[in-house]
């Protein structure tokens, strides 16, 4: 059973004024704001004064004059993508950009099967002998010494623009744009997506190259939002600012590839129906990730950028197939590798799974999962003939990225964040590397207790949550890493009823009264949850875990519950 680790809320200074409930305010400052401005500049973040000055990153200036460069020789340009959402929605809209300077600009999006990830000699090469002079990357070759090197003596200028961990040896590369990089120590922002970098740089090119379609940057932010969603970077300062205002821009989105998207998943959204980072992280940046997964990321690539509505159409059915496939082939991985850590890995602190059948396109996906259920570090590992290559999850406390690095003598490539990162090692290290790994893990988690935990960021009391209260808790998203719903303690209920909602008996709804004898009654949906609490009867008397939401339905609104845990007085749980 989950521990419930409850936050002590934070008192608000009498010298403050603020025109929030006061709940919300102490909310925010026990996560770490300090002040008021922080706390206004957090509710209602203003992208025009809020938004870093892109030029803050050193090398911004000399990307500028590279670019221009490119624009006044009529230079054929290759932009460097990568597979998933993040990099195909870095690919757009680097390519929207320089379709406005007039630049020939090739997207290149590797192959995740045969050419893996970041930029190969092979791709190299091949835009050599098609006369390219520069190559931007997107999302990627932060780690790739190698591959530059190549371009450099095949006379291919290289910019890379990325936001992945920095080795200490950089690739000699024209100019470098990654917010963790030491020549972006004035940026103040460092936890930017791949998109997020992009777009700075897109930001950047306009302000100098094409100030009189400023305006047009702020269409992309479609694009930005979902990119940055679906990397699940912290959704805090820019990040925050670029979500929050790229979800209003997708609700009247222009993009035809999008809008049969959402048709074809059946995706609500709309001017009237906006989307939260909840829909974008469970309809949208599936069904753009699963292209590069079962068949290749060109066809979410081609969707985004498509204006003809039949083709658009297309591009979304055959997308729709292919997530549809990728579901059915990670569920398969996933019980398979269930099996192994209840058994196998039962009692170790790190899980590594590896299989010649696992398709290389879910480990990440599989890893994901497979970290919910278990608490534990996770590989999940395609083994090929000569070079297996796979993807890590990992938990809070510990760094998975500088873990991978302290094996790096092992590796041929690694990548990735301090919570996912990828590698490839030849098959004669294999063994060597689990073994360090899971030395390494095992020693960073000695002592520590591993069993769930459920973070509560306060108690509420019954008489407290009325509308105004769920009004100023909505001025909080938009929702995610590093700023998660509110999750609140509700103490002392008393259960009135209990039915099962939907089909197929999933989902439950418990209606609750306090015990005070208060004549107040709260709804509690627990989607997916007949399970987890189909033990609960009428007259139990239970604390509860919940997020505050407002429901609205035809016109009418109500206040909802949405079930989180739940302990029932006197039974230990």
């Amino acid at each position: 059973m989950a521990k419930w680790s409850l936050n002590d809320l934070h008192e608000i200074p009498s010298s403050f004024s603020l025109a929030v409930h006061p709940l919300v305010a102490q909310l925010l400052l026990s996560r770490g704001l300090k002040t008021e401005k922080e706390i206004e500049q957090f509710v209602a973040p203003n992208y025009q004064t809020d938004s870093p000055d892109p030029f803050a990153f050193d090398d911004m200036e000399k990307v500028v004059a590279r670019i221009k460069k490119a624009r006044d020789n009529h230079e054929k340009v290759v932009i460097f993508g990568d597979y998933d959402a993040d990099g195909i929605t870095s690919s757009a809209i680097l390519k929207e950009t320089f379709d406005c300077l007039g630049i020939e600009a090739i997207v290149h999006i590797p192959d995740k099967k045969t050419e893996g990830y970041g930029m190969n000699i092979a791709a190299i090469e091949m835009f050599s002998q098609q006369n390219v002079k520069m190559i931007i990357t997107v999302d990627c070759a932060i780690t790739n010494v190698a591959e530059v090197e190549k371009a450099n003596s095949l006379g291919i200028d290289v910019i890379i623009t990325d936001h992945h961990h920095v080795p200490e040896n950089l690739p000699k590369a024209h100019a470098i744009i990654n917010p963790h990089a030491k020549n972006a120590e004035r940026y103040p922002f460092k936890d930017l997506a791949g998109v997020g970098v992009a777009f700075k740089v897109v930001q950047a090119i306009f302000q100098r190259l094409l100030p009189e379609k400023i305006e047009q940057t702020k269409w992309m932010l479609d694009l930005v939002a979902i990119g940055t969603i679906a990397d699940c970077v912290p959704l805090v300062g820019e990040n925050r600012l670029l979500v929050k205002y790229g979800l209003v821009v997708l609700s009247k989105t222009r993009r035809t590839g999008l809008t049969e998207l959402f048709s074809v998943g059946r995706i609500m959204i709309d001017e009237n129906v906006s989307p939260d980072t909840k829909k974008v992280s469970f309809y949208i940046a599936p069904r753009i990730n699963a292209a590069g997964r079962i068949n290749h990321a060109y066809l979410a690539y081609n969707l985004i950028m498509e204006k003809n509505p039949v083709l658009a159409r297309d591009f979304a059915l055959e997308l729709e197939a292919s997530n549809s496939e990728r579901q059915k082939i990670t569920q398969t991985v996933v019980d398979e590798v269930k099996i192994l850590a209840e058994n196998l890995y039962k009692d170790k602190k790190f899980i590594f799974a590896v299989g010649e059948h696992f398709p290389i396109g879910v480990v990440g996906l599989v890893a994901g999962k497979v970290v919910q259920q278990f608490n534990k570090p996770t590989a999940i590992i395609q083994k090929e003939e000569t070079v297996s290559k796979g993807s890590f999850r990992s938990i809070p406390q510990i760094n998975i990225i500088e873990t991978i690095e302290e094996c790096k003598e092992l590796l041929i490539k690694f990548g990735g964040h301090s919570q996912a990162a990828g590698i490839s090692v030849a098959n004669e290290n294999l063994e060597k590397f689990y073994e360090k790994m899971d030395a390494l893990i095992s020693k960073k988690l000695e002592g520590i207790d591993l069993a769930p935990e459920i973070k509560v960021d306060g108690e509420v009391k019954t008489d407290e949550i009325d509308f105004d209260l769920i009004e100023d808790l909505e001025k909080l998203k938009p929702f995610g890493q590093n700023n998660e719903e509110p999750v609140f303690m509700v103490k002392n209920l008393i259960v009135r009823e209990k039915r099962t909602i939907g089909s197929g008996e999933k989902h439950i709804k418990l209606y609750f009264s306090p015990a005070d004898g208060s004549p107040k009654v709260f709804e509690a949906v627990s989607f997916n949850g007949y399970e987890k609490f189909k033990h609960v009867v009428e007259g139990n008397n239970v604390d509860i875990l919940c997020n505050l939401q407002k429901d609205e339905w035809n016109g009418n609104k109500k206040i909802q519950l949405m079930l989180i845990d739940l302990k029932i007085a006197g039974d230990g749980n």
